[in-house]
């Protein structure tokens, strides 16, 4: 190769993202397909049954979060625009926070906690109703945003450290280093449990990643103090294409560093997600799920088909995928 193609590589290089998949592209389909696992006998054999849906489309919110107006409020909630405490002082519920802040206001900032509760009911109703489309969408996408309350980084106006010269580290936290040392976390999670109080779980899940938050950021400063820029970052090939990461030997010093913070907040969604599922389905008169057996409807087959088309060509090829 002549020097000057060598120089565009390598420039072509640097200017792509710093992560070739988000969490979405990794850890949603593992907590999804994991999450299956923790589910009682009267539920498990009716979801390992489509364990591939569940798995593959867990991404589906993340595909359309630009091409879907309204959708991109439902994976986060930026506390530290409401001001201080605010963890601690704003409503629990949807129309109590609408009368305080106006449903604009809340809309710009992130919905996630009250999403997950939405989901929840919409859920139950499915369940009553016996609407495997419904079942299966709602359970899976559910995942996702349960998934996304569990991450720091989706608590924050500052998501992807653009406020304190940490560009890029919403993409470390939350897919590179799943996709490193995801091999050694320990997944083994327990049984799914009934959730008493659904709305309140969402924010205790909301509240277990904006405490870790200051680790986070603080942390990776920190580390970056101790690294040279040739040593934080290195190269490798993705997709045919050379593309600029967060170097192993940074990752693991990071790693070591949160003391296992990703491993936990993987968990704690695993168990989570496994727990909604199972509290929808009590809440709906614990149906027999071995009597669904009707396939997938042509309606829900050319959904799922369409919005992958939608993904494929759409907006988001020209963003960044580390600022989800």
């Amino acid at each position: 190769m002549a020097p000057k193609q060598k120089a565009i590589l390598l420039l072509f290089a640097l200017l792509l993202p710093l992560n070739g998949y988000t969490w979405g592209f990794f850890a949603h389909q593992r907590i999804n397909r994991l999450a299956v696992f923790a589910l009682p006998p009267d539920m498990i054999g009716f979801y390992k049954k489509h364990l591939r849906y569940i798995t593959e489309n867990a991404v589906n919110p993340d595909r359309r979060r630009y091409a879907v107006e309204g959708e991109a409020a439902r994976h986060y909630i930026d506390l530290d625009v409401y001001g201080d405490s605010a963890l601690y002082k704003m409503p629990r519920f949807w129309q109590e926070a609408v009368a305080k802040y106006s449903e604009d206001t809340l809309q710009a900032y992130g919905i996630v906690p009250w999403h997950i509760s939405l989901m929840k009911y919409q859920l139950t109703q499915a369940f009553k109703d016996r609407n495997l489309d419904r079942i299966l969408r709602l359970s899976t996408e559910m995942g996702h945003y349960v998934a996304d309350a569990c991450v720091p980084l989706h608590t924050t106006r500052n998501y992807n450290g653009q406020l304190t010269g940490q560009l890029g580290i919403h993409a470390f936290w939350e897919s590179r280093l799943p996709e490193l040392y995801a091999g050694s976390y320990d997944f083994f999670v327990g049984q799914a449990q009934y959730i008493e109080q659904p709305q309140l779980k969402a924010w205790q899940l909301v509240a277990s990643a904006h405490t870790a938050l200051d680790s986070v950021l603080y942390l990776e400063k920190q580390l970056t103090r101790e690294f040279d820029e040739e040593k934080k970052y290195s190269f490798e090939v993705r997709n045919n294409l050379t593309t600029r990461v967060y170097s192993r030997e940074f990752s693991a010093a990071y790693s070591r560093m949160l003391n296992g913070q990703v491993e936990r907040q993987m968990r704690l969604a695993i168990l989570t997600v496994a727990s909604y599922w199972y509290t929808a389905w009590v809440d709906a008169g614990q149906p027999d799920l071995s009597k669904i057996t009707q396939p997938l409807s042509a309606e829900e087959l050319q959904r799922l088909e369409m919005e992958k088309k939608d993904y494929d060509t759409g907006p988001h090829k020209a963003r960044e995928e580390g600022e989800d």
